[in-house]
């Protein structure tokens, strides 16, 4: 006959039933990843597609008449500030320069003479002057030596005249003879040549065109209605054609001025906004597109969630918040999108826990750890 201790089998079977709760419990509760709703400063931005242009741009022109010499640049050359880009003939501007300094140095010596008589004529005067209470003294030949003086300080004033257009056109010959090496009036590359060795240009026919490429701005037809938002001194941030938009890739970018003329077709105004390329790297080019983010509205505080908490069920957007260790859902209104989260306009507050990864298959109420 078996006997049974029934307070030694009670006790185990209770301790069985703890294990095997425990156990359950153990299993139903899920190791997820977490992250905290937090508040966030807002700036919402709208694109708006400009170009790059050069500060310094156009035709270089010959500011004399002249067969072309010789052509010093090509196209795709760098020139400095100063650099000589071509070269006409100068011998007949060499001697005309040389004719109008011997003139000069003509009227400067005539200039002496006529100041030799001059002087001369004054101090004959003088002694007639001393000769008043002489016997020897005559009037008339006082009143000859006055007019005398007179006409030698006319004729010194005509010399000093003559000197001063000798020098005059002494330095219009020594212009001209510098003109004939035209000169880069700022660095840039040269873009294009319009003439040649034996060519003949007037005053003014044009010879290369230069580019500046190591200062450029950025111009934009900005819709009107955000043009409250560009004032001059205002920082924006750009991307270059061909880049992806992120924090690397973004250069910042100044108003500079704001054209005060307004499109009536297309209702926007022109923008031009200053920006330092002086450290990049990048091959820029003029006219190349940008895409530059300008502001939208003012700066405001939003509570933001993580794109990765948001589940769609049932045409309704959700998040699992973690409460004292379990899940609760909590559906929620969402906005716009800030990089990687969503802006949350009803649903949740600031500080709440919610789960981010293994949040497809939790339960409400499920039990769940986290680091």
């Amino acid at each position: 006959m078996i006997q049974l201790n029934m307070p030694k089998l009670f006790s185990g079977l209770l301790s069985g039933l703890l294990f095997v709760s425990t156990t359950v419990l153990a299993q139903d509760a899920s190791l997820v990843g977490v992250d905290a709703v937090k508040t966030e400063p807002l700036k919402q931005t709208v694109p708006v597609i400009g170009r790059l242009i050069a500060e310094h741009a156009g035709v270089i022109a010959a500011r004399i008449a002249g067969p072309v010499g010789e052509m010093m640049v090509k196209v795709g050359d760098r020139v400095e500030k100063g650099d000589v880009i071509a070269v006409l003939v100068d011998d007949a501007l060499h001697w005309k320069f040389q004719l109008s300094k011997a003139e000069a140095n003509e009227a400067e010596a005539a200039l002496q003479t006529a100041k030799a008589s001059y002087d001369l004529r004054v101090q004959e005067q003088k002694r007639l002057n001393q000769l008043k209470e002489s016997a020897a003294f005559s009037e008339a030949r006082l009143a000859d030596k006055k007019l005398e003086v007179t006409s030698a300080k006319s004729a010194m004033a005509e010399s000093e005249a003559a000197l001063v257009r000798s020098r005059a056109n002494q330095k219009l010959a020594e212009i001209n003879l510098y003109n004939t090496k035209v000169r880069a009036p700022f660095a840039g590359i040269i873009s294009k040549r319009h003439t040649d060795v034996g060519a003949y240009v007037n005053v003014g026919s044009p010879v290369v065109d230069l580019i500046d490429d190591r200062h450029l701005e950025i111009e934009a037809s900005v819709p009107a209605i955000r043009i409250q938002g560009l004032t001059p001194g205002t920082v924006v941030t750009f991307t270059l054609e061909g880049e992806l938009a992120d924090d690397k890739t973004r250069l910042p970018a100044t108003v500079r001025a704001v054209v005060p003329d307004e499109n009536p077709l297309t209702r926007t105004r022109m923008v031009r906004f200053s920006t330092n390329f002086s450290m990049s790297k990048r091959n820029l080019a003029t006219n190349q597109s940008v895409l530059l983010a300008l502001p939208a509205g003012q700066e405001r505080s939003v509570i933001s969630v993580h794109k990765d908490a948001v589940i769609s069920r049932k045409g309704k957007d959700i998040v699992f918040v973690v409460e004292d260790g379990a899940v609760n859902i909590r559906p929620l209104k969402l906005g716009e999108a800030i990089g990687p989260r969503f802006v949350v306009l009803a649903g949740l507050k600031n500080g709440d826990i919610v789960v981010v990864r293994g949040n497809e298959r939790l339960r409400p109420g499920q039990k769940v750890l986290h680091k």
